[in-house]
């Protein structure tokens, strides 16, 4: 089934290819100069910090809905061995086979293709079994520091989770924003909250994953106009699952990643930042949330920190 008409147009007004070069990898992280990250630490007040990573834990977020992405499988290999001789001193070693995507991850600019086709145009079959992604893999994403700001559209709205399978719309996001008393601009990291996450923490994995509110196929035009460096948000599949439109399978996935060239994070815990902001009456930060190098991956844990 072929990509319809409404999607291409999108893609057309939102398209970065050749923006920051033909050999560009980075795409929208380009927009977190130097001037961003002094104003973003400027930003900071208190020095309260707020970690928006899960746990990585065997009993995590997948229930095995998408093929081969399993939780973190956790195994010791030494337990206190004494390497060098009796009476030595002891070490202890472990090992993780997990999914990249597993838990509250980012999303490679590589995750998806479309027509063929990756970031900046490049072929989709650069990727491969045997080496992963030649191109854009998350090892190029390097390090993400910026100002994050918290857009808390369940809040804003007067209620503490939006519905499954509502979608977030301009509308929704401006409406945060007002909420928030900011303004999103070139070069931040935007967290959007749909309060999804309280069904996860309440030990319901099923009903966080299906139907799950999460960003409309509308929105990648809004943060194509803001210039915003990334997007996260508190849910399994960051779009509205079900999708809107009938049979267009994870379009803004393939608008953000291929067409604007600009990560996009899951699974990230929003709920204990929505309080902090909240108590602080702000709700713009500094923001670390450094993916782990993986050579050629396609997507990668992270432990993101807010600091107000």
């Amino acid at each position: 089934m072929t990509l319809p008409a409404e999607f291409h147009e999108i893609a057309k007004r939102v398209n970065n290819w050749g923006r920051w070069g033909a050999d560009d990898e980075r795409g929208t992280l380009n927009l977190i100069t130097d001037e961003v990250v002094r104003e973003a630490a400027a930003s900071v007040r208190t020095g309260r910090r707020v970690p928006l990573a899960l746990p990585l834990r065997q009993d995590g977020v997948q229930t095995g809905m998408i093929p081969g992405r399993v939780d973190p499988l956790h195994a010791m290999v030494q337990v206190n061995q004494e390497l060098f001789g009796p009476g030595t001193v002891a070490c202890s070693d472990d090992v993780v086979t997990m999914g990249l995507q597993a838990g509250t991850h980012w999303d490679a600019l590589t995750h998806v293709s479309h027509s063929g086709r990756l970031y900046n145009g490049r072929p989709a079959d650069t990727v491969t079994a045997h080496a992963g992604a030649a191109f854009a893999g998350i090892d190029k994403a390097l390090h993400i520091v910026s100002r994050g700001v918290l857009l808390d559209v369940a809040r804003a709205r007067g209620v503490e989770r939006l519905d499954g399978g509502h979608p977030v719309t301009p509308e929704d996001l401006e409406a945060a924003e007002e909420f928030a008393g900011t303004r999103v601009r070139a070069g931040d990291v935007v967290l959007v909250r749909t309060g999804q996450m309280r069904l996860l923490l309440a030990g319901d994995r099923h009903a966080y994953a299906y139907p799950s509110p999460g960003l409309s196929v509308r929105t990648p035009e809004w943060f194509h106009a803001r210039d915003v460096a990334a997007v996260a948000d508190d849910t399994l599949t960051f779009e509205v699952f079900p999708p809107e439109i009938e049979d267009l399978w994870l379009p803004v996935h393939a608008l953000h990643l291929v067409e604007m060239g600009m990560l996009q994070g899951q699974n990230w815990n929003l709920e204990k930042l929505s309080t902090a902001c909240g108590e602080e009456g702000r709700y713009s930060f500094l923001l670390s949330a450094m993916p782990e190098p993986f050579v050629g991956a396609t997507g990668t844990p992270v432990a993101p920190v807010a600091v107000l």
